[in-house]
């Protein structure tokens, strides 16, 4: 059985544990989940930003977050996150003594997104005016520092939030929440491959599928032995 036929299978067994109208609701969860935006944070050290944002990418839409831990850790609060991490991918780059930042951006660039760095001087293009003609990762730096000077330098394109009062920036869920709002309502409104494929669909589904379910992995299991 290849893997593609394994998926629909596995997912029409779990799906009769599971309400049709969540089921319903899963489909229309992904007819709207995009992987053609993504976001990437840069060495985020307090909990609840780092959760605020995540919180945003989900209901917003997005299903991969690019985490980069060189010099801070990683952590999440499960009070602002509500859950919302689950249904996403989190793809983090954590090795020692190396340049995450640099790895991250080749993995996307390996993808062909265009790498845009937020930046609060006004060098950058305003966010509404962002190109979205191709794929495009959207890198949130350090909440004290912004983003680092490799991050800068190696950007295909600053981009800044206008503002016309006194304080400098946003808080950085705030910015990310403005950004992706922008940058996605433009994008479902463009005659552009923002969808995931069918095949994208179906592995989500079933991933979807066995977080709601109790007890999917020994569920899994004994499916499996039973069409062998």
């Amino acid at each position: 059985m290849d893997a593609a036929n394994q998926t629909l299978r596995l997912t029409a067994y779990f799906s009769q544990f599971i309400t049709e109208h969540k089921r319903a609701f899963m489909d229309r969860v992904l007819d709207n989940r995009t992987r053609y935006v993504t976001i990437v944070l840069e060495d985020i050290y307090q909990s609840q930003n780092a959760s605020a944002v995540i919180r945003t990418c989900e209901c917003l839409g997005l299903q991969d977050i690019h985490i980069i831990e060189t010099r801070s850790s990683w952590s999440t609060n499960k009070q602002v996150l509500k859950g919302s991490n689950k249904w996403l991918d989190l793809k983090r780059y954590k090795e020692k003594d190396t340049n995450n930042t640099a790895v991250c951006f080749e993995n996307l660039r390996a993808q062909g997104y265009r790498i845009a760095v937020t930046d609060p001087t006004p060098d950058g293009v305003p966010v509404h005016d962002v190109p979205l003609d191709r794929p495009l990762a959207l890198v949130m730096g350090n909440e004290k520092h912004g983003s680092s000077t490799y991050a800068l330098e190696h950007a295909d394109l600053k981009v800044n939030i206008p503002m016309v009062g006194f304080t400098e920036s946003f808080n950085i869920s705030v910015s990310a929440a403005i950004c992706l709002n922008s940058m996605l309502h433009r994008l479902r409104q463009a005659d552009l491959p923002w969808q995931l494929t069918a095949g994208q669909k179906d592995q989500l589904r079933l991933n979807w599928y066995k977080k709601v379910v109790r007890r999917a992995e020994l569920l899994e299991r004994e499916f499996m032995r039973s069409i062998e």
